[in-house]
């Protein structure tokens, strides 16, 4: 009787194929991708276009919440006045945002 019991518990109880219990991993990278890494990167390639492409005269916001005018602009630097007669070097990644022709800083 025990013999019966042992060979039935065996044979209903196999175990499903090793890739099922990667599946729930897989599905949560997969959906971390899209909803996390991907808009992140989007965001990085768009900002690194808007900084590739400051010329003199844009209006930007450096991330300290500098409001500037670009002076002249190299390949790392871009120099900003910031007012009548102060001028500041900031390295060029450190630009936040441009400024539209005819926007207004959100706090004005």
């Amino acid at each position: 009787m025990i013999e019966l019991l042992a060979a039935a518990a065996t044979g209903a109880g196999e175990a499903p194929p090793a890739w099922i219990n990667w599946l729930p991993i897989v599905g949560m990278v997969v959906i971390f991708w899209f909803l996390i890494i991907r808009p992140q990167m989007k965001r990085t390639k768009e900002h690194q276009e808007k900084v590739s492409g400051l010329k003199k005269g844009d209006k930007v916001i450096t991330q300290g919440g500098l409001v500037g005018k670009v002076l002249k602009v190299d390949d790392t630097y871009a120099e900003l006045e910031l007012g009548k007669d102060v001028r500041v070097k900031a390295v060029k990644h450190t630009i936040a945002d441009l400024i539209e022709p005819g926007g207004k800083p959100a706090n004005d």
